[in-house]
Order: C-alpha cells, then sequence, then structure tokens
C-alpha cells in the first residue's frame, strides 16, 4: 500500500469510509433516540398538520377548477390563493417573532425550525414538507396549465405551506438548550 493511499491518521481510505458510515448510522440512532425521548406521547401539534392538509385540498381543488374553466372560477381562485398568501405572510411573520423569543432559551437552527431537521417526529416531519411540496407542485403545475394568466398567483401559496412548518417549530419543535443554561 502506497503512502498516498493513507489518510492523514495513518488510515487507509476503506478504513475511513467504514469510520465515517459508523459514525454516520451512530449519529442517526442518537438524534432518533433524542427525538423519541422529547416526544413520548407521540406527534404534538396535529391541529397544525391538519390545517396544512385542509387548505392543501382547498388549494389543489381551486387550482383544477381554475385550470378546467378559468373564466369561471377566477375569483375563487384569486380569493383562496391571496387568502393563503396572506395568512402565510402573516404566520410567517409571527414565527419570525416566537424564534427570536425562543431563541433566548433554545439553540434554533433555520434547518430546524423550516425545514424540522433534528426538531420534530418523522410523521411530523414527512408530513408537513411532504405538504409543502405538495403546495410548490400544485402551484407550478397550475400556473404551467394556463401560462400568463392569473393562475401565475398561485406560486405563492408555497409561503403558507412553509410558514405552517415554521409555525410547528415554534411552537412544538425540540432544540437544545443553550450552554450552561444560560438565555441571551
Amino acid at each position: 500500500m502506497s503512502d498516498r493511499s493513507k489518510t492523514a491518521t495513518g488510515q487507509s481510505a476503506a478504513e475511513a469510509r467504514a469510520e465515517y458510515e459508523a459514525n454516520r448510522v451512530a449519529n442517526a440512532a442518537a438524534r432518533e433516540r433524542r427525538i423519541a425521548e422529547a416526544f413520548p406521547d407521540g406527534d404534538p401539534g396535529k391541529w397544525v398538520s391538519t390545517a396544512s392538509i385542509i387548505v392543501t385540498v382547498a388549494f389543489a381543488l381551486v387550482t383544477l377548477l381554475g385550470v378546467i374553466d378559468p373564466d369561471e372560477f377566477i375569483v375563487p381562485y384569486f380569493v383562496v390563493t391571496v387568502g393563503l398568501f396572506t395568512a402565510g405572510f402573516l404566520i410567517f411573520a409571527w414565527v419570525l417573532v416566537g424564534m427570536a423569543l425562543r431563541s433566548r432559551d433554545d439553540l434554533l437552527s433555520i434547518a430546524g425550525v423550516f425545514f424540522l431537521s433534528d426538531s420534530a417526529p418523522v410523521r411530523t416531519r414527512r408530513t408537513l414538507l411532504g405538504l409543502l411540496a405538495a403546495q410548490v407542485v400544485i402551484a407550478v403545475a397550475g400556473a404551467a396549465a394556463r401560462p400568463f394568466t392569473p393562475l401565475a398567483v398561485g406560486t405563492l401559496v408555497p409561503l403558507f405551506g412553509l410558514a405552517v412548518v415554521g409555525l410547528w417549530a415554534v411552537r412544538y419543535g425540540h432544540f437544545e438548550a443553550h450552554p450552561n443554561g444560560v438565555s441571551r
């Protein structure tokens, strides 16, 4: 074996890769245990997921109707999409205030708040991020099906999904406390 195939610590590339994989698996298991301990009674805040499901279904319905007959359904489509964008904007503003308040005691991260990375149970993370992805797909599909029409307004709706993810994280998310219990 040549000197080039050894790492700085004297390991071969295969040994270094094996060590990396073992650490990755151990860290993932530790994260899963930490989340399971933080949420022993299941997933809190189911109302957030339920509201997001209802909103996503309503958005899909008005988008479908708007694509089928834009002349007839453009007003309901516009009302729903602008309403969801406005609600998303207001929720997002509330989330930012909540993040500022919560960051005094907890170590928040953008990934933890807006993508629920290491801060939520798997089911909650998959549900909320799946609904956000569905809103993006619905918005783009609606705008693509009727280009150069008011259906392009629907591309603003995923702000609602992102805000709802942040809302769940600020209200129920598990974040590490500041070291030594020091509040900022």
